[in-house]
């Protein structure tokens, strides 16, 4: 089991909720928490299924199609405390695949890097610009707790693009007059 089963089993523990609500507060909500997509998140339901961790009813609301219910139960509670308490204490490494692109940069003329470095930069602006616009949420301080997070590593992410792209242009190969 992993961060996904965490973060299904968790959405489950305030209220039972058929497939289409999961994934709508997933893609409404937390975007900037977690890139599940549908296909992903109905088969980890699934899994949890399996072992037992949540069970499954079938709902019938009028000429509407049957729905299938997730609901968490005692053994998923003892997974997610368990699945909770490894994710706080785990130290994350984080891979960052435009690191790849920074270790080949000087096969690329310095004002291209550059180019492309301000092309990343906004990109990071728009994002760190949504997570900013994101309201608080009224009753858990852990979704703050994490949007704060996400925006610390947001922030941190642009101030080291700045830095770079300053020393690029300061560097004697750079070209002022490209700009």
């Amino acid at each position: 089991m992993d961060h996904r089963s965490l973060l299904l089993l968790g959405l489950l523990i305030s209220q039972s909720q058929h497939g289409y609500q999961i994934h709508d507060f997933i893609e409404t909500n937390l975007p900037f928490i977690t890139d599940m997509k549908k296909a992903t998140a109905y088969a980890h339901l699934e899994k949890l299924s399996k072992g037992k961790y949540i069970d499954v009813s079938v709902e019938q609301e009028g000429s509407r199609p049957p729905r299938k219910v997730y609901s968490i139960n005692n053994q998923g509670m003892e997974l997610f405390y368990q699945l909770l308490a490894e994710n706080l204490a785990a130290a994350d490494t984080v891979f960052y695949e435009g690191d790849i692109g920074l270790m080949f940069l000087d096969h690329l003329p310095v004002e291209d890097t550059v180019h492309y470095l301000n092309k990343r930069r906004k990109d990071l602006e728009k994002k760190h610009h949504a997570v900013q616009l994101t309201p608080l949420h009224d009753t858990s301080k852990g979704v703050n707790i994490a949007f704060q997070h996400k925006k610390k590593m947001l922030e941190a992410e642009l101030s080291f693009l700045n830095e770079t792209i300053q020393q690029l242009k300061a560097s004697p190969d750079y070209n002022k007059e490209v700009e």
